[in-house]
């Protein structure tokens, strides 16, 4: 398993290199690290972009993303926190978020179906969507109604970049990109 982590880890350290990316993490997140994390990506933003809608959607989707993986990885350490990859970067027009946690392999069927829902709807049927979500409160098989992955969608009017890597019978690794554009 830690062969295929690393493997994600090169890649993303050779990205870096190439692309100036501001920020990688790889270990356990929890609230302190969830905290360090966002402090450190809105400075970095703050000097790059002075559009403050951008930079509060930016954190957004950054928290929301962040608290998938302390809520729903399969790779806890000692403390209870769960590990994964967050990554912050930023393009010529738009910054980019990616996490990577390990789930469980029965989750991926449906987790793969929502995206793909998600990333067929129009703003409309999003919205309706979220309306439907809080009121119902419909929970997954792993507790979340999912409102996180529809408001990111929502706000960012960006489609998800996902990828499920087989890690072994029960378990694989889950990737997630949103972007967000500086001109929306």
């Amino acid at each position: 398993m830690d062969k295929d982590l690393i493997f994600i880890q090169t890649i993303l350290s050779d990205e870096m290199v190439s692309q100036g990316f501001p920020l990688v993490y790889k270990g356990p997140l929890n609230h302190q690290t969830m905290k360090f994390f966002s402090n450190m990506a809105e400075e970095k933003i703050s000097k790059r972009c002075s559009d403050v809608a951008v930079k509060r959607l930016v954190f957004h989707v950054m928290v929301e993303m962040l608290q998938n993986i302390t809520r729903h990885s399969a790779d806890f350490d000692e403390e209870g926190s769960g590990n994964g990859i967050f990554v912050i970067g930023e393009r010529k027009d738009y910054y980019y978020i990616i996490t990577g946690n390990i789930v469980k392999s029965e989750y991926v069927h449906d987790l793969q179906e929502s995206i793909e829902m998600l990333n067929t709807m129009n703003r409309d049927a999003l919205d309706d969507l979220h309306k439907k979500q809080i009121v119902t409160g419909e929970l997954s098989k792993k507790g979340g109604a999912g409102l996180g992955l529809i408001d990111i969608i929502r706000k960012t009017g960006e489609k998800y970049a996902y990828q499920f890597i087989r890690l072994d019978e029960s378990l694989h690794f889950f990737v997630l990109k949103s972007t967000v554009h500086f001109y929306k």
